[in-house]
């Protein structure tokens, strides 16, 4: 009868959970992430939406910690917000010790693509797999990799960065200083600059409403109505995105590749090129081995990772946050 409460900040959707040490979700809460100029601002609905959860559990369930997938670098041993992109307000804030401080509990802190691969791993597509990528298709591109059943972190927490493995040398500028990431190709952002490109070079009459705003969803809409050019953009998508699978299955030889995110709705309108490439790039042995699978869990993947990440962790008779991470940062326990 024992509860984690589960954070998962994005940059437009606060997500909020209490969920059970074997993985069920018992509560839930939800905020649109604020456009806020302070980390405190943030913090206090997160606080705010926690106590909800906490408040709607059913007698009987002790909280015993808490647990935020966070869209940033960071470091994990401190529980330190490096880089958060998309909530620059939260940059260079030690989530851990405010979470710790407030809930008076065990608290935990990971990069949201990494406890996606957890959370897959723990109860979803890749359940069993011990050596496995996800691959969040979304606003940007995510990744987490997990070989022999741990995540790969890297020494300075940067690891897996897919949306950065660069599949065009020469091509366009990427925010993280360089050029031809995948992620220019095969996010949210990235399809709806294609499709206008396309739109232009082909000389094509957009079958939208000329006063709407384009968006990834409605290229989606517009690809499974045929629309030429929404397929030949995510036929680019998918070409690039199975360069950079590719280069993946080379290194790393995993069983599997997990993509989810919003934009693996469109997995029929990208996939084949993706196969394609893997295929032509690629040692037969790993590229015949690798299964190219959706995800399963949707918007509870980065909830259930954390949520395993501090179980896994928890030890019986530690009680004070201190001594438990503590243990922890000295190895005395993991």
């Amino acid at each position: 009868m024992n509860a984690v409460l589960a954070c998962d900040l994005g940059g437009t959707n606060l997500r909020l959970a209490a969920i059970s040490h074997e993985g069920e979700i018992l509560t839930r809460a939800h905020r649109p992430t604020p456009r806020a100029q302070s980390a405190e601002e943030i913090f206090s609905l997160i606080k705010e939406a926690a106590l909800e959860c906490r408040g709607k559990l059913a007698d009987g369930f002790s909280v015993t910690g808490i647990a935020a997938a966070v869209p940033a670098t960071i470091n994990f041993e401190r529980g330190l917000m490096l880089k958060a992109p998309n909530v620059p307000a939260l940059d260079g804030f030690e989530m851990r010790t405010a979470l710790e401080a407030e809930f008076k509990l065990p608290a935990i802190l990971e990069n949201d693509a990494n406890a996606a691969a957890i959370g897959e791993g723990w109860l979803g597509a890749s359940r069993g797999i011990r050596n496995s990528v996800t691959v969040t298709l979304g606003t940007g591109v995510g990744g987490g990799i997990i070989l022999g059943g741990e995540i790969l972190r890297g020494v300075d927490g940067t690891a897996a960065e897919v949306g950065h493995i660069c599949v065009e040398p020469h091509g366009v500028p990427c925010g993280c200083g360089s050029r031809g990431c995948v992620e220019q190709y095969a996010s949210a952002t990235a399809i709806v600059r294609l499709w206008n490109e396309f739109r232009s070079a082909e000389g094509m009459v957009e079958r939208l409403r000329e006063d709407s705003e384009m968006s990834s969803y409605a290229i989606f809409e517009a690809a499974r109505n045929a629309d030429p050019v929404a397929l030949k953009v995510f036929e680019t998508m998918g070409f690039y995105l199975g360069i950079a699978f590719a280069d993946l299955v080379n290194i790393l030889n995993p069983e599997a590749i997990v993509v989810g995110g919003g934009l693996s709705n469109a997995w029929e309108h990208f996939i084949d090129p993706v196969k394609h490439e893997i295929k032509a790039r690629c040692f037969k042995e790993p590229a015949e081995r690798v299964r190219v699978i959706p995800a399963i869990l949707g918007d509870d993947a980065g909830l259930l990772g954390v949520t395993k990440l501090l179980v896994d962790r928890q030890t019986p008779g530690l009680d004070a946050p201190e001594s438990f991470f503590g243990l922890i940062d000295s190895g005395d326990i993991g």
